[in-house]
């Protein structure tokens, strides 16, 4: 195969997929219409997630297909009917997709997309699904956290170079952004999504000139209007700093520029920053500012501010979410149709009870208190289920069902909405800005007990009367389903 040409997406599968799809088809189960799932069970981290990563799936499965290159690879490895490989020949996906849209809070066991679609197509989307959702939810919620602990300080995005693949770079830059990143280091995300690209200097600028001085002066004349110094080079207070303020005072100050500002990527940040912002004080550099890049988290954003540490703003490299690199969403049968066209609920039961799932065709609803606009509890119902919220309604924990509540003067909002029918696009995609813009306003309904950092309040997440009876009897049958 060339390594330069184009790679087809839809091969990225596990190869499960394509051995359940041969025998679907050899048992004449490939018309059988199925629903699919996915979830997570956790939230990295505690309290909430971000979803993230629909707009790739929308292009991925806009453009499902096998070529003869593709085809001819199945057959060499002699485990394929040449029914299965003819029907390859015209495969594209002719289901139904619901989706939670980008930039939503969620939490776990509600469906974030739900699939509808005969087996083999179903199937064979499950690893590109997961794969976008895993890491670009993971990546934009742990941008969340991190903006949301630099309390309206600037945060960009610096891990290109750390990220787990090329794609884990540009799509990661991308999650990021929806988080609330500023921008990014990475060229390439500004050039395909918009997602500002900035920088300055690397440590690599100053040790190529004859002193730290010159360096910082060949750059600040070179972008005077952008002039970022990078000052912990040799020595952070006894030379970098006072070398910034020289520079500024020599080429910037005689054209009137007082934007400017100063770098730190190693030492004792807290004090480190104090001192500098005192220097540049002192020297009539009030608007200089402070930027800060040390493989910094939320924990140590919010303690570098609680020891007063004069930041202005921060360059993460959150691109792997180290602290919990895994999202842990998964995708599972939920149900299927028979010959009448009824919906059978499925199960999947473990000892495990974390992994046991919620069976049935189902959408999600989230309710808003109208005197305060907060989110107070998300509801999984059936699908066809239509909650009145113009009545009280009785909620309950579907892990101790004795613990009820009703709600009431609430609005209901569904979460799932949809993205294909019949294989055919039905959703507007929306704006990278917008999406962004969105996913702070909606963090804005979410109570500051569910998005503290240590020990948030578990958000309610129930299921409905009826569907926590069908699960209860699936469960007493050994979920085995009865159609």
């Amino acid at each position: 195969m060339d390594p330069n040409k184009a790679l087809n997406m839809t091969m990225l599968c596990d190869f499960y997929e394509l051995t359940m799809g041969n025998g679907y088809l050899e048992h004449d189960m490939q018309d059988r219409i199925t629903y699919f799932d996915v979830f997570f069970r956790s939230v990295p981290d505690g309290g909430y997630a971000i979803a993230a990563g629909l707009e790739q799936i929308i292009d991925y499965i806009e453009n499902l297909h096998f070529t003869d290159e593709d085809i001819a690879y199945l057959r060499s490895r002699k485990l394929f009917s040449e029914a299965f490989l003819d029907y390859l020949k015209d495969f594209r996906f002719t289901g139904d997709i619901w989706a939670v849209p980008e930039g939503t809070p969620v939490f776990p066991r509600e469906p974030l997309i739900t699939v509808r679609a005969p087996a083999i197509q179903a199937q064979l989307v499950e690893t590109y699904l997961l794969l976008q959702i895993n890491h670009q939810s993971l990546i934009a919620t742990k941008a969340s956290r991190i903006c949301r602990a630099a309390q309206g300080r600037t945060v960009l995005e610096f891990g290109s170079r750390r990220a787990q693949g090329a794609d884990g770079a540009i799509l990661g830059a991308r999650a990021a952004y929806i988080g609330g990143c500023a921008g990014t280091a990475c060229t390439i995300s500004d050039e395909l999504y918009g997602v500002y690209a900035g920088g300055t200097m690397a440590h690599s600028w100053v040790q190529m000139f004859d002193s730290e001085l010159d360096a910082f002066r060949a750059y600040c004349q070179t972008y005077p209007d952008n002039a970022t110094l990078l000052v912990d080079t040799y020595n952070s207070l006894q030379s970098g700093v006072p070398n910034a303020i020289r520079a500024f005072n020599e080429v910037l100050r005689p054209k009137g520029i007082t934007h400017c500002g100063i770098r730190f990527d190693s030492g004792d940040i807290a004090y480190l920053t104090k001192k500098a912002r005192k220097m540049l004080d002192d020297a009539g550099w009030p608007d200089c500012k402070i930027t800060v890049s040390n493989a910094l988290d939320e924990r140590l954003i919010a303690g570098l501010l609680r020891q007063g540490a004069q930041i202005d703003s921060f360059g993460e490299r959150l691109i792997t979410a180290r602290s919990e690199p895994v999202f842990g969403g998964v995708y599972k049968l939920a149900a299927i149709e028979d010959e009448d066209g009824n919906i059978i609920p499925k199960i999947k039961i473990s000892e495990n009870v974390g992994k046991i799932t919620n069976p049935h065709f189902k959408k999600v609803y989230r309710f808003y208190s109208k005197d305060s606009g907060m989110a107070e509890a998300d509801y999984i119902c059936l699908h066809d289920e239509v909650v009145d919220d113009t009545q009280p309604l009785e909620i309950c924990d579907p892990d101790a069902t004795w613990k009820k509540k009703v709600l009431t003067d609430f609005t209901a909002r569904e979460l799932l909405v949809p993205i294909f029918r019949d294989g055919r696009l039905v959703y507007q995609k929306p704006a990278l800005d917008d999406i962004r813009a969105y996913c702070a306003q909606q963090l804005t309904t979410l109570w500051p007990e569910v998005l503290r950092f240590d020990y948030p309040h578990n958000y309610y997440v129930d299921l409905s009367e009826k569907l926590l009876k069908i699960k209860l009897e699936l469960l007493n049958a050994g979920g085995k389903s009865q159609g």
